[in-house]
């Protein structure tokens, strides 16, 4: 339980320091549509640590009840959430103080608490980390938004990248049956029960798609070519004007280049591509003569060990976000249930900001065909 206590501390740790890094506006400021401010997702952290050891394990609300509505997603639209911040000293150090408290009442639980059932194969700590995780990298969606809408190339002078045809080295899969899913007490809710998958055989790229590759479905006019694109996704680009993936950004001269929370920067051809909803990964699957995995088939692959490049921008796949047989919710129903609507798609493989305590086979993802903030890419099957 030691090393688990030092994770978390360490999850604390690495939220407070985006939260200490800001100004005060920065702190407070809605910077895209589907992504709370800054401070916001630190009082949620803090808040959601609080509701489960404090309020649902010891009964105890003192320091939840007040500030329930501002912290519970559903209770305070995205939009309202920075006028009602804090001002960021004070809510730092109520911060700081209160997990420095939560480390100290969890590294001496008295008997009592130690029999909830939150506490068995110390699942409330996996929970609890792998949540900082998912809010950290929600932070950095952030700060690159705030950086795309303030950056200019500042003297770049990016290289142009060659653009490469599509559906590089595949791995032929055998038909068979495959294990899928997580096991507790790290699985979420929705990872579990493992599932015995049937699968055909299918082939599946080594590699994510990238950057050049991704520059000749542009070229080729993906972007303007009707064909290729779903009814909803060809009115969702058409209504947006969207042409090139979130964070890819042109010089007077036309060269690409992108921008991260760092600012501007040089292309790889050989990266994978990032910042694109499913509608441009559909697009670009059909333009390329492919189609997006089923998560099964992406679970299968990885844990066959014959992918690479995971982990580097979350991987679109073919099918909504589903329950397994057998599912059922834990430790809440909205965190996973809320979700099985027929309108999240799932994610897998995790991005470069993605944490390494849920970077991991089994992990599911899942948003909206329209997002395209998430550091998400895709990998073809054929």
């Amino acid at each position: 339980m030691n090393a688990l206590i030092n994770e978390l501390e360490m999850a604390h740790a690495l939220i407070l320091a985006l939260a200490e890094g800001v100004d005060d506006t920065t702190f407070r400021t809605q910077y895209h549509p589907d992504l709370s401010p800054l401070g916001w997702h630190l009082g949620h952290c803090v808040f959601t640590e609080c509701l489960w050891l404090h309020e649902t394990i010891r009964g105890e609300d003192s320091v939840t009840a007040p500030i329930a509505d501002l912290y519970t997603p559903p209770r305070t639209p995205k939009q309202e959430r920075g006028r009602l911040l804090p001002p960021r000293e004070p809510m730092l150090t109520w911060a700081r103080d209160l997990l420095a408290y939560n480390l100290h009442f969890l590294s001496e639980i008295p008997e009592q608490w130690r029999e909830h059932a939150l506490f068995r194969d110390d699942y409330i700590l996996h929970f609890l980390i792998q949540h900082y995780c998912q809010h950290y990298e929600t932070m950095l969606m952030v700060l690159t938004q705030k950086a795309l809408a303030e950056t200019a190339p500042n003297g770049l002078n990016p290289s142009p990248m060659t653009a490469q045809a599509p559906g590089r080295e595949r791995i032929d899969i055998p038909a068979g049956h495959f294990q899928i899913g997580g096991e507790t007490p790290t699985a979420y809710d929705n990872e579990v029960p493992p599932q015995q998958a049937e699968l055909g055989e299918f082939q599946i790229s080594k590699t994510p798609v990238n950057n050049a590759e991704f520059l000749g479905f542009i070229e080729d006019r993906g972007y303007q070519r009707e064909d290729l694109w779903e009814t909803t996704g060809w009115a969702w680009r058409e209504q947006n004007g969207i042409s090139a993936p979130d964070h890819w950004r042109q010089t007077d001269d036309g060269i690409w280049y992108g921008v991260s929370l760092r600012g501007s920067y040089e292309l790889a051809e050989d990266e994978p591509v990032s910042g694109i909803s499913r509608h441009e990964a559909l697009a670009f699957a059909n333009w390329a003569g492919g189609r997006l995995p089923h998560e099964y088939q992406w679970e299968a692959a990885c844990r066959s060990g014959v992918l690479e490049q995971t982990g580097h921008a979350w991987e679109w796949c073919g099918n909504t976000f589903h329950p397994y047989k057998g599912f059922q919710p834990f430790p809440y129903p909205e965190y996973s249930q809320s979700w099985f609507d027929e309108n999240h798609y799932s994610l897998r493989g995790g991005c470069l900001h993605t944490r390494p305590a849920i970077k991991r086979p089994s992990f599911r993802n899942f948003y909206e065909a329209d997002k395209r903030h998430i550091f998400a890419g895709l990998r073809l099957v054929f």
